[in-house]
Formats: C-alpha cells, sequence, structure tokens
C-alpha cells in the first residue's frame, strides 16, 4: 500500500472538511466541485484528479465512517462484533446498517447512483462477505450469498429515499424477515 505524501494528506484533509461544510451548509445539492476547491484552496483540477467527480467525493466523505462500521463488526464488541451468536450479530449488523445508512443518506444517493453498479465494490462487499459468513453458520441450509443481497437491497439510498422510509419502519421490517430465516424448518 503506497503511503501518501504529508501534504496530499494535508490538502486532502482541507478538501473533505471543506466539502463536509458545504454540505452542512447547503445541503448535499450545494456541493459543487468549484465550490469545494475554492474553500479548501486547492485547484478545480487537483480535486477533479484525487475525486474524480461529485459521487467520488462522496465516496471520500463517507469513507471515516464506513471504516469505523467496518471496525466495529470486524472487532467490536458484541452484538455487532464477534462473540454474539450468528442470528444475533445478524440482527444488530443490519440495524446497525440502518443507522448508518440514514445518517448519510445524501450522501449514499450521490455516492451510490453514480453508473448502474456504483453501489457494489467496497463497502458493499465488505458488508456482502460479512452477512454470508454469518448466515452460513445461521443457516447452513440456504444460500447464504443470495440471501445476504436479498438483506442488503431493502438499505440501497435510492430505494430507501424513494420509499420516504425511515428507520422506525425498516428496522422492523428487516427483523420480520430475518425472524422467518432465523426460524429453521422443522
Amino acid at each position: 500500500m503506497t503511503r501518501e505524501r504529508a501534504d496530499a494528506a494535508k490538502n486532502r484533509a482541507k478538501i473533505l472538511a471543506a466539502a463536509a461544510d458545504i454540505v452542512a451548509e447547503r445541503g448535499i445539492e450545494g456541493l459543487a466541485m468549484a465550490e469545494v476547491a475554492a474553500a479548501s484552496g486547492v485547484g478545480v483540477g487537483t480535486l477533479y484528479r484525487r475525486f474524480g467527480d461529485r459521487s467520488g467525493l462522496a465516496h471520500a466523505m463517507i469513507d471515516a465512517s464506513e471504516r469505523e462500521f467496518q471496525a466495529a463488526f470486524l472487532t467490536g464488541p458484541p452484538p455487532v462484533g464477534p462473540g454474539a451468536p450468528p442470528a444475533e450479530r445478524i440482527r444488530a449488523f443490519l440495524h446497525a446498517l440502518v443507522d448508518r445508512t440514514f445518517a448519510q443518506l445524501d450522501l449514499l444517493l450521490m455516492a451510490e447512483t453514480a453508473g448502474p453498479f456504483a453501489r457494489f465494490g467496497g463497502a458493499y462487499d465488505a458488508h456482502h462477505r460479512h452477512l454470508t459468513l454469518l448466515i452460513a453458520r445461521a443457516r447452513p441450509d440456504v444460500d447464504a450469498a443470495f440471501t445476504a443481497d436479498a438483506l442488503l437491497a431493502p438499505l440501497a439510498a435510492n430505494l430507501v429515499a424513494h420509499r420516504g422510509a425511515r428507520p422506525e419502519v425498516v428496522k422492523p421490517g428487516l427483523d420480520a424477515v430475518l425472524d422467518g430465516l432465523l426460524t429453521p424448518p422443522d
């Protein structure tokens, strides 16, 4: 892994702070690359080379909370982290993912809808792998990979926004699905 130069890291931090300030002040609609460049004191070209476009910038803004979330389910305390039974971890993971999704819904909408496969990759793959492993332990008789996709699908940012969903509706909905899934047939 290549280490980021000190000046590049400093610029990245300034860019992300400026972008966060703009989003806090004007919402995601106010996030313009030229304004972020001006507010952070870097050239627009630098911004585009670094992040590609607004969706790349949104991904970078999401990155810190995603790293914290992954640390929680990989090494954090139970029930999200190791140590709880698989079924309990699945439920806790999905509830935590609901909270994380709603906390950054506007950024996720921008990042996940940049192209037909923008939602998939990095974070989605990590979430999918984690759920697949837990599902395989809890219910070895089901297709764990397909089931993981089915459980993650309702948390697509565009679907959450389209439905006008709220965490207090999404969590019980997922719980109902999990109750059926996690109860093995007789």
